[in-house]
């Protein structure tokens, strides 16, 4: 039993739950940034363990990129963060700024509906099953992630819009194209494919997220919504 005022360890959390043990088994990828910041602190406070910490430091920064923003002494006035671990983390996020310098940019521009077709219709195309992917971009257009969410018939009961924007938000990504196939072959966009790309439009402006194209994959040939109903896509 804890005694009355001991710190929250991850030792207190269940085996299967803790952050550490979860990526030993699953890969650090695996992980929120919650539990991964959890490993950098260790132990939470008398109140609070040190996943529901870092949640809390997550919560009053806005964020990771708030996190790199914040002085030494903004974070240690955060109760539960100390000196040593203000350091710890302002030390791993400049290791993960200096080596996404480090790295050549060699991920993929996408500045077309070619673009995004050459990058996914060789494996849509032979999906059995209508797939929605959802394709993460940043500031400059380069490829993020691609996100594989639905599997089977997508309509507007079956897919969540809010759904579309998770990895996008957690990513801080600064736009995204929706992508899906039909296993028929026509790449002829339904009516409603037209209304899911409208609602994800509409979802993406309250999130300022933009939605620049959703793109439907046939057999060997693709239509881009935004071409065929630019109307949808604000200026």
């Amino acid at each position: 039993m804890r005694e009355a005022g001991a710190a929250y360890r991850i030792a207190d959390i269940a085996k299967d739950d803790r952050p550490r043990e979860r990526l030993l088994l699953q890969g650090a990828e695996a992980l929120s940034r919650a539990e991964l910041l959890a490993i950098l602190l260790r132990v939470g406070t008398e109140r609070e363990n040190a996943i529901e910490l870092a949640q809390h430091i997550l919560k009053d920064f806005n964020g990771l990129a708030g996190v790199q923003r914040a002085s030494i002494p903004e974070l240690t006035a955060v109760h539960g963060v100390g000196e040593a671990k203000a350091c710890q983390i302002k030390a791993a996020i400049e290791l993960g700024r200096r080596l996404a310098r480090d790295l050549p940019d060699d991920r993929p521009l996408i500045s077309s509906p070619q673009s995004v077709a050459d990058l996914v219709m060789y494996d849509m195309a032979a999906l059995l099953q209508e797939n929605l992917w959802v394709i993460l971009l940043d500031m400059k257009n380069r490829l993020m992630a691609i996100e594989k969410l639905y599997v089977g018939s997508l309509n507007s009961s079956t897919v969540r819009i809010g759904e579309l924007f998770r990895g996008a938000i957690q990513r801080s990504a600064a736009s995204v194209i929706l992508v899906h196939n039909h296993p028929s072959g026509d790449p002829t966009p339904s009516p409603e494919d037209i209304a899911m790309t409208r609602a994800a439009i509409q979802a993406g402006k309250l999130l300022d997220i933009a939605v620049l194209d959703h793109l439907v994959i046939g057999q060997g040939k693709f239509t881009s919504i935004k071409d065929n109903q630019g109307s949808l896509f604000p200026g």
